[in-house]
């Protein structure tokens, strides 16, 4: 294997981009950004308005050049013709090439993964491999997949279930069941995408006050359990119309009705735990919503059966799994040569 790997989670909204030393078995730098696969994929439908001879691979591989600029300057490595690994939406049709699914059941020792080969070229002096994602019968999923292969892989320092749902939030959250070391079914839950759409676009909108960087002060967070308990009285599009109330009745302000909102539909989400058999539970989060979901499982009575990953740890997976994913396909392509 070569002395390093460059090891992408490339999400709708979001971009990171970890230098993986084999030698020392770990990550030694890394960058992120809001460059997601979203913003690089509207860029080229409006290029193609112009000019037709831009492909779109050709628009991530020059995505891609920069970033890996960036990372060698910071890391002061020069990195030309080390390979890129790449998971998340990079493999999907507004991506660099549609790759298809994986089926469940799903492995989680990284050999069943489905994936893509692309040899370097003259202007792009690495070769990259493409990570897909997994499939059940109404449900998909990219790049949750090779996060929990990588928290899968840590939790062998500490004890794997037999059986567990691991919850990894965002803006399409995803609540995934593993049983006997495999991922077994999914489901998706919309939570950060809707709580945008309401809050920027619909009549709740001047209700709400978002800002990136929300204060988590005493009211805020007091606002948050007040949204996640109502959560539990009445379905959803009723509720939500109680953000309006708060504030037309001078109930809170904006800033602590945002709180609200999130509390509404977050807790909208976990209340699916609790209609669940007692599987335990793993908190797969970010630090952005990792309090916010904490709070919601303490108030819905669901923290006695979470076991709490540390965000630090999240956000290292995707290229814990991307590395197991990758020495597996050398292991396979060597017994195959």
């Amino acid at each position: 294997m070569e002395k390093y790997l460059l090891l992408c989670d490339w999400g709708t909204s979001s971009f990171r981009l970890g230098l993986y030393s084999v030698a020392e078995e770990k990550t030694i730098d890394a960058i992120q950004s809001a460059d997601g696969i979203a913003g690089i994929y509207r860029s080229w439908q409006n290029g193609q308005q112009d000019n037709n001879e831009i492909s779109k691979e050709h628009l991530f591989r020059e995505a891609l050049l920069k970033q890996v600029a960036v990372l060698s300057n910071k890391s002061t490595i020069d990195l030309s013709g080390t390979p890129i690994v790449i998971s998340g939406m990079a493999s999907s049709s507004i991506g660099i090439v549609n790759i298809p699914y994986a089926d469940t059941p799903f492995d989680l020792d990284g050999g069943h993964v489905k994936s893509r080969e692309f040899p370097a070229q003259a202007n792009f002096p690495h070769a990259i491999f493409l990570i897909s994602g997994v499939r059940g019968e109404q449900d998909v999923i990219r790049g949750e997949e090779t996060q929990l292969i990588g928290i899968w892989s840590l939790l062998a320092e500490t004890g794997r279930p037999s059986e567990g749902i691991f919850i990894f939030p965002g803006t399409h959250s995803k609540h995934i069941y593993v049983k006997d070391e495999k991922l077994m079914h999914f489901s998706t839950f919309m939570t950060g995408e809707l709580y945008q759409l309401l809050a920027r676009h619909s009549i709740l909108k001047d209700s709400v006050q978002t800002d990136n960087d929300l204060e988590q002060s005493s009211g805020n967070l007091q606002s948050f359990k007040k949204g996640v308990q109502q959560s539990l009285k009445t379905g959803l599009l009723n509720t939500l119309f109680t953000v309006r109330t708060n504030q037309l009745l001078n109930q809170c302000n904006k800033t602590e009705n945002a709180f609200y909102l999130s509390g509404l539909l977050i807790g909208s989400e976990l209340q699916e735990l609790r209609k669940a058999a007692l599987q335990p539970l793993f908190l797969c989060s970010g630090k952005n919503l990792f309090g916010l979901y904490k709070i919601a499982m303490e108030e819905l009575g669901l923290a006695g059966r979470t076991d709490f990953i540390p965000p630090a740890t999240v956000e290292l997976a995707a290229m814990q799994g991307q590395k197991i994913i990758y020495t597996q396909y050398l292991k396979n392509k060597m017994l195959h040569e």
